[in-house]
């Protein structure tokens, strides 16, 4: 087993019980919180790009890619229908909202690429892809976001193609075994998360620490699953977002972002629990054979990374470490995470 593998099971194993008694405290309590919603509506909406992959771990293998692209609205031009359907939705009701459309791709490679033969007990291939439409609400101290994905798990999902073409241009090998993907199925999974956001201001340099704990459910036949969690941050201009964004399941933190400041960054790490009632890329399709590995029920992450505001522009980079996500994984999954976001 790889070291950094070896050295977060210990982490987790060892701290995961009190850092979540922790986050129910922080949830729980009456914390210092940030200054509340925006008096005036803020009129820009916010361009996101999202790219996971496993090369930032010099790896190949189980979830090896993502790409995400999203615009959310400004919260000036809501059109009125969108208001009426916020009343039925469960966001804060004095929160300022926020549409949601985002578009994407994901796709997964067992360890072995090089075979063409199915190999039982490796990570099956598959790929994802998808179109989401939600709304979040805003106050300050929480947000709220729900949200609806539809898309197709399969060959139709273009995922072996979009390797091919990648690899065929940085002039790798291709991966040999995509005709034992993931049967095509049409996907949905219904999106429901919240975050609280509590400031602390630190002296005497001028530094921001906040601890924002969340809470998130996923419902559907790609995915259903429960996760806690709580991301821990220190620098400048923290009331500008709930942290970067990522790529779902896991939770993001805000595709949109507000700056109060020219210059704005910080430093953050994330932990969270994941229970897992189904993950078709592991479980396999749903009426179909196909194939499918053991599933790990509950998974934790660690997260770790910076992001930086400049004017109308966000940056970020994370690494992701997980705990094995079923039971013949060899290596515990590790991938870093790019986003660049711009208000317009």
């Amino acid at each position: 087993m790889q070291k950094s593998s070896l050295v977060f099971l210990k982490f987790t194993r060892v701290t995961r019980r009190k850092i979540l008694l922790s986050i129910l405290v922080v949830m729980s309590s009456n914390p210092v919180w940030a200054e509340g919603e925006q008096k005036v509506e803020d009129d820009k909406g916010v361009f996101n790009i999202v790219v996971e992959n496993d090369i930032f771990a010099k790896s190949d293998r189980d979830y090896t890619n993502g790409i995400r692209f999203s615009w959310i609205s400004s919260e000036e031009n809501m059109p009125s229908w969108s208001r009426s359907v916020a009343n039925i939705l469960p966001l804060a009701s004095s929160g300022r909202k926020r549409i949601s459309i985002a578009a994407g791709q994901s796709m997964f490679t067992p360890e072995d690429t090089v075979s063409k033969n199915y190999l039982p007990g490796d990570h099956p291939y598959a790929g994802w892809l998808y179109g989401s439409v939600g709304m979040v609400s805003d106050t300050g101290n929480t947000l709220d976001n729900v949200m609806l994905t539809l898309g197709v798990v399969g060959p139709s999902a273009l995922a072996k193609q979009t390797q091919d073409f990648v690899h065929d241009a940085i002039n790798d090998k291709r991966a040999q075994g995509w005709e034992h993907q993931l049967k095509d199925e049409p996907g949905i999974i219904l999106t429901y998360e919240r975050k609280w956001r509590g400031i602390i201001e630190a002296s005497p340099f001028g530094l921001g620490a906040d601890i924002t704990p969340h809470v998130g459910v996923n419902l559907g036949n790609v995915n259903s699953d429960a996760s806690i969690g709580a991301t821990f941050r220190l620098g400048f201009d923290l009331p500008a977002d709930y942290g970067p964004p990522r790529i779902r399941p896991s939770l993001p933190g805000s595709d949109f972002f507000i700056p109060t400041q020219e210059l704005g960054g910080y430093l953050f790490t994330t932990i969270g629990e994941n229970v897992v009632a189904r993950n078709i890329f592991l479980d396999g399709n749903s009426f179909k054979d196909s194939a499918s590995v053991d599933k790990k029920y509950l998974v934790s992450s660690l997260q770790v990374g910076a992001a930086l505001t400049y004017g109308e522009t966000r940056v970020s980079y994370t690494q992701v470490f997980t705990s094995k996500e079923y039971d013949t994984q060899k290596h515990a999954p590790i991938f870093g995470v790019v986003t660049l976001s711009s208000r317009f």
